[in-house]
C-alpha cells in the first residue's frame, strides 16, 4: 500500500507545519480494473503490465504529495469513493485548498472518481476522468453528477473512447472549467497501463490548475 496520507497530513504537530502542508497538492490516484485483481507484476494478455508505481513516481517527480493504493478483490466503486471522501473532507478541514487536491482516475479508477465527484460535491476540486465513460453510462449509473473541474482523456481506439459531454449536460453542479482530450495512440484500453505523456502531462497540467490543457 502506497498512500501518504493520515500521518503527517491530517494531523500536523505544529502550525508552521500545517502551513508548509497546507501549500502542497495532492493527487489522489485510483488505478484500473485489472491491477485490482491481479498482482502488481502480472500481465494483462493484451496490453501487459499495469505501471503503477512508475505513474505515482511520474506525479511525485512533478511535485505532487500522491495518496494512492492497490486496492485488492472486486471493490464497489461508490463504497470505495466514501473512504477517499472522508480523506478530501480532512484535508480540506486541515487548511488544504480544495482546488490544490486533484483525484486521477483511469478505468474502473474512473469511475471511482466520478463517485468521489458526486459525493463530495465541491466545485473548487479537479478530477481527471481516463478512459472511464460510455454512451450507456447516463441509463445504467444516472446518479453520477460531475461537479468540479472536470478533465477527461479517452482514447479513440478505446471502447471507453468517447466524449463525455452528454454526462456534463445532465450533471447539475457548477462546472467552472471542462475539458476532453481525445488520444490517437493506437493502443486501445492498454495506453493507460503506462505512463504515456500523452495523458500523463496533461493531468499534471489540470492539476496544477493549468486548465488550458490541449
Amino acid at each position: 500500500m502506497k498512500i501518504s496520507l493520515l500521518i503527517g497530513i491530517l494531523f500536523c504537530s505544529t502550525i508552521l507545519a500545517c502551513e508548509k502542508e497546507n501549500n502542497d497538492r495532492f493527487i489522489f490516484f485510483l488505478h484500473n480494473r485489472f491491477l485490482e485483481e491481479h498482482e502488481l507484476n502480472e500481465l494483462h494478455p493484451e496490453f501487459g503490465r499495469t505501471e503503477y508505481n512508475e505513474i505515482i513516481a511520474e506525479f511525485e517527480n512533478s511535485g505532487f504529495k500522491v495518496i494512492s493504493e492497490k486496492r485488492n478483490g472486486n471493490v464497489n466503486a461508490r463504497e470505495y469513493a466514501i473512504g477517499i471522501v472522508t480523506q478530501i473532507d480532512s484535508l480540506i478541514k486541515n487548511g488544504t485548498e480544495p482546488r490544490k487536491i486533484t483525484v486521477v482516475g483511469t478505468s474502473k479508477g474512473g469511475y471511482i472518481a466520478q463517485y468521489v465527484s458526486t459525493l463530495t460535491n465541491n466545485p473548487d476540486l479537479n478530477f481527471v476522468f481516463i478512459a472511464s465513460f460510455r454512451n450507456n453510462d447516463i441509463q445504467t449509473i444516472p446518479e453520477v453528477n460531475y461537479c468540479g473541474n472536470i478533465l477527461t482523456i479517452y482514447e479513440k481506439s478505446d471502447q471507453f473512447g468517447v466524449s463525455a459531454l452528454e454526462r456534463k449536460k445532465t450533471s447539475t453542479c457548477e462546472i467552472k472549467h471542462f475539458k476532453e482530450i481525445e488520444l490517437n495512440t493506437g493502443m486501445g484500453h492498454g495506453f493507460l497501463f503506462k505512463p504515456l505523456k500523452e495523458w500523463i502531462e496533461p493531468t499534471i497540467k489540470w492539476a496544477n490548475g493549468n486548465y488550458n490543457v490541449e
